[in-house]
């Protein structure tokens, strides 16, 4: 693993800017009590010197600009001694009041008296360098940050804890025992060296290729809860698509009158159902139109349609479905799609069911977006299409990660490789330089074997401040 000795102290302020009622300014380093000191003043008298404070303590002080004596707020200062500490070095953290120009007066003080302004992620990249978590670890950091539903923090939770790292260490732990055992084939071939049989070997391969399949199986779902799902809403003009979105999005969002073509734009919005987010894009309705601004929006439809994860198709259960319903549904993308027969609070003119029941459609739900009667349904519907109703199994790791699905997609084929080549009882130079290889993938998204370009793509993408 990389180990970058960092001598310096940073600081920075670890909440959002903005009022509030609390800000806090974290200054992580071995001088980060030694600065702290020059700018606070304890009002306890007994012990005023930071440095003489037991660690995980907190005290009454006063911000102070050493250079005029000034008192810039009142604040609570929290000692944290390495290597019990989020970074593993001596922290301290000075809770300021949450106005704007005592949070920034604050920070600008401890710079002045010698710490250096925090990268994006440094504080995370400082506990990830000093070994108190993996990169794994670090990564969840950020995703809990931007969490977007339960769901999705459950997964990142998962991570932060080590769920993920635990099962790439038992995945890299196969890989080398099966290492160890070829590279003493070849380091003691003229000797008698007893080394495990090829049956077991293969054996250990091939459960260590499961484990990995078995991960890389909940990228798709993983994707899903931290990115969402791009859904398109389409059908023909006026069978209640836009009354639909807002029915789902409990609130009204898109333009809904008994003109035909009112759409004609894609309109975009966000809600969560069964805790996954679903980018929902009401799209303009299609038909043949003289039109040219409709047309455009037709072609924005149907572009949405072939780029959606999700289809929901409307068709008005009141009214005799049409060639146009007819077309469409055969346009259909081969993407999951559930048909929506809208207006079931009218009475109905025939079954959807009995007409498109061998169609493409994979599940067909009747509702009124306008009273909002089957809502529910078609969320369940959604759910049970796309997850078979397990979005998320307690104690399941979950790949959401794209950089972790590529390196274990690469480990698998090198696993495919290393099996192959074994079988057919090639030479245990090749086999040991793939497995090497694996080792090295697998070390990469744990960080053992990580490159600092990496380390810097990753921690950019931290706020400044954690």
């Amino acid at each position: 693993m990389i180990r970058l000795y960092i001598n310096d102290t940073v600081a920075a302020i670890s909440t959002a800017m903005g009022e509030g009622g609390i800000g806090i300014i974290r200054i992580s380093g071995d001088d980060a009590i030694k600065i702290a000191q020059k700018i606070v003043s304890c009002r306890n008298t007994t012990a005023t010197a930071l440095e003489h404070r037991k660690s995980h303590s907190m005290c009454l002080a006063d911000v102070v600009d050493p250079v005029d004596g000034s008192r810039v707020d009142e604040a609570l200062i929290t000692v944290m001694r390495a290597p019990n500490t989020y970074t593993k070095e001596d922290v301290v953290e000075i809770n300021c009041h949450g106005g704007i120009m005592a949070v920034r007066k604050t920070l600008q003080l401890a710079l002045a008296a010698g710490a250096r302004a925090a990268d994006p992620g440094e504080f995370t990249k400082r506990a990830f360098l000093n070994g108190r978590i993996d990169l794994t670890q670090a990564e969840a950091v950020i995703d809990t940050i931007q969490s977007r539903t339960e769901i999705a923090l459950k997964a990142a939770a998962d991570q932060l804890e080590g769920g993920l790292s635990n099962n790439i260490n038992e995945i890299a732990e196969r890989v080398a025992d099966v290492l160890t055992q070829v590279e003493a084939a070849v380091d003691f071939s003229d000797e008698d060296i007893e080394t495990l049989p090829l049956t077991e070997l293969l054996d250990l391969l091939q459960k260590t290729h499961i484990h990995i399949d078995e991960l890389l199986a909940t990228a798709v779902r993983g994707r899903m809860i931290k990115e969402g799902i791009r859904v398109a809403i389409v059908g023909r003009p006026n069978v209640g698509k836009s009354s639909l979105l807002n029915a789902l999005l409990r609130r009204e969002r898109a333009i809904v009158t008994p003109i035909p073509g009112t759409t004609r734009d894609v309109i975009e919005e966000t809600v969560t159902v069964s805790g996954i987010p679903l980018i929902l894009k009401d799209t303009a309705g299609i038909r043949e139109s003289d039109d040219h601004i409709e047309r455009i929006g037709v072609e924005l439809t149907k572009k949405a349609m072939q780029t959606a994860e999700l289809v929901i198709c409307v068709v008005d259960g009141s009214n005799d479905f049409t060639e146009d319903d007819d077309a469409l549904i055969g346009e259909l993308p081969c993407t999951p799609s559930i048909l929506v027969v809208n207006k079931s609070d009218l009475p109905q003119a025939q079954s959807a069911r009995a007409r498109y029941k061998d169609n493409k459609i994979n599940a067909i739900v009747e509702l009124s977006a306008y009273t909002g009667d089957g809502i529910n349904q078609l969320e369940s519907a959604v759910e049970k299409l796309l997850f078979d109703g397990d979005i998320a199994a307690p104690g399941t790791t979950i790949i959401t990660n794209a950089r972790h699905e590529q390196l274990l997609d690469k480990a698998l084929h090198g696993l495919d490789e290393a099996i192959a080549l074994l079988r057919d009882e090639q030479p245990e130079e090749i086999i040991a330089m793939i497995l090497r290889d694996i080792l090295r993938d697998l070390g990469e998204i744990t960080g053992e074997t990580v490159t600092e370009d990496i380390l810097s793509r990753i921690f950019s993408q931290f706020c400044i401040g954690k």
